[in-house]
């Protein structure tokens, strides 16, 4: 039998990530998260589970990690009285390598060069720690997956788009939102993920732990509601 409290709650929603985008993609849906950075060491995180791990199990652990990082941090804060915590990481699965931020130019001009013309999958870990009475009392995790296919940047318009650093910054060195968006030829799958945050698998995760999205939308109205 099903906790008639926990289907009556309105939980916070607390996001785990830094990420503009992932920020983005929920106040369009009519969330306003409260939003709290984690602090997790990703290179330790990945180190652990070691170089033989499947990509859908490195980017799930990565997410857990930073959504139990999320909890620890907020021990004793008032906003776990009654919250959902949402922690994400997005990497590149293509050519057999898993590939996450590139962080410097020369590293994205050879991950595009390579990319050009052809298709990778961008997968998304998710995680969500259901808190009541500042206790962690459900969690649910999962990850999704969705096909990529990458056009064919002149090397003038590719040096243009490494110029505004947008690339250096994202999972796979590409966006979808953003400036990136000119040279995805397609996806399949949910665009959502591909932003950052899922929010078909973040709305069944979510029925995993007994919430729906009313109450979400209950709990986090619009800054400006």
């Amino acid at each position: 039998m099903s906790d008639p409290s926990a289907r009556s709650a309105a939980p916070r929603f607390i996001l785990a990530s830094a990420s503009p985008a992932r920020l983005s993609v929920l106040r369009a849906a009519g969330v306003s998260p409260f939003v709290r950075v984690s602090e997790v060491d990703e290179d330790a995180v990945q180190g652990k589970l070691g170089p033989d791990a499947a990509p859908d199990t490195v980017v799930t652990e990565l997410a857990r990690a930073k959504a139990l990082d999320v909890f620890t941090a907020l021990t004793g804060d008032p906003v776990l009285a009654d919250a959902v915590i949402v922690g994400c990481d997005s990497m590149l699965h293509i050519d057999d390598e898993l590939l996450g931020k590139p962080h410097s130019v020369d590293i994205a001009r050879e991950r595009w060069r390579a990319m050009r013309g052809g298709s990778g999958e961008l997968l998304t870990g998710h995680s969500l720690l259901r808190v009541r009475g500042g206790v962690v009392v459900g969690e649910a995790a999962d990850h999704c997956g969705t096909l990529v296919r990458f056009g064919t940047p002149s090397d003038e318009d590719l040096e243009a788009y490494l110029a505004t650093g947008e690339p250096l910054k994202v999972a796979g060195a590409f966006t979808l939102d953003g400036l990136g968006g000119w040279f995805v030829d397609g996806i399949e799958g949910d665009p959502s993920s591909v932003i950052g945050i899922g929010l078909p698998l973040v709305r069944e995760l979510l029925g995993r732990v007994g919430l729906g999205i009313a109450q979400l939308w209950a709990g986090n109205p619009p800054a400006s509601a």
